[in-house]
């Protein structure tokens, strides 16, 4: 057998194990979307259906209806969350990844090692301090609360991928700037930041996404219905005595469309962002 034939039936089988991984990890997304269109009887009907039976709309009709919880209201919720926490997170970011990979001072390792540690912590070791902080600042039930702890979870992350772009770039782009009359600042504005695009833009997407899917923040800091982010909705389904899977599931999959259309039309931002920060790292 020759080297091209054995090539191509490896070709063969990495192709095969890539559809069936892709399989394995969509099924979950599919199987929300197809219990979002059936009935409850069918939902529990074994052996379960991979198809409904009987298409039913009413799961989605429910998500319009003006009540206890509002779909719109809940939509812009997140939307002013998700948006403040992003532009708090790259503004921040930023710089400070900036000044870690340019600057030698005491105690710059340390520093980053705290934002690497920052992302090991689970949300519920800082959500007593953080409420007993957002309790004092008279922030509760305000949606600056949880755009500023949703901003906790994206700056670290943001710092250690920025980090990254930043060393690699040779100071020559800097000397240059600095020759041509600009200064420090106007020189990391006009040359450093736009060469760091990309990277900008993958920590600005995760940070958005961050805080779009944050359920605790949103539920513990805000107790008013009408201000809570649209995640904390999935609790309006989930009664006593039972839960309405076909009206939790028709919520879910209104809520993962933002996400979707985030990922469909900034996925050549990310995957060039990420893959650029790996390699100049």
């Amino acid at each position: 057998m020759s080297d091209k034939e054995i090539q191509g039936k490896k070709n063969w089988f990495l192709s095969i194990l890539s559809l069936f991984v892709m399989v394995l990890l969509l099924f979950p997304l599919y199987w929300i979307f197809v219990t979002s269109l059936k009935a409850e009887k069918e939902i529990f009907q074994i052996p379960p259906t991979l198809f409904p039976t009987q298409l039913n709309l009413d799961s989605y009709g429910a998500q319009l209806k003006n009540g206890d919880f509002n779909m719109f209201r809940s939509f812009y919720n997140s939307l002013i969350i998700s948006v403040g926490s992003m532009m708090i997170s790259v503004v921040l970011a930023v710089p400070a990844s900036y000044g870690l990979a340019r600057y030698r001072f005491k105690g710059r390792k340390l520093c980053t090692l705290g934002f690497l540690i920052t992302q090991m912590l689970p949300v519920s070791v800082i959500l007593t301090p953080m409420f007993i902080i957002f309790r004092d600042m008279r922030l509760l039930n305000n949606p600056l609360s949880a755009i500023l702890a949703d901003a906790t979870i994206g700056i670290p992350f943001s710092v250690l991928i920025l980090k990254n772009y930043f060393v690699s770039m040779p100071r020559e782009l800097e000397e240059a700037a600095y020759i041509d009359g600009c200064n420090r600042f106007t020189a990391f504005i006009k040359i450093l930041v736009p060469i760091a695009y990309p990277g900008v833009i993958v920590c600005g997407v995760f940070s958005f996404l961050y805080a779009w899917g944050d359920l605790a923040y949103g539920m513990t800091f805000i107790q008013n219905q009408s201000d809570r982010p649209i995640t904390a909705g999935i609790f309006n389904f989930m009664g006593q005595y039972g839960t309405k899977w076909s009206y939790l599931t028709a919520f879910a999959v209104v809520t993962i469309i933002p996400v979707a259309l985030v990922f469909i039309f900034m996925q050549k931002y990310i995957i060039s962002g990420l893959t650029s920060g790996a390699v100049k790292g």
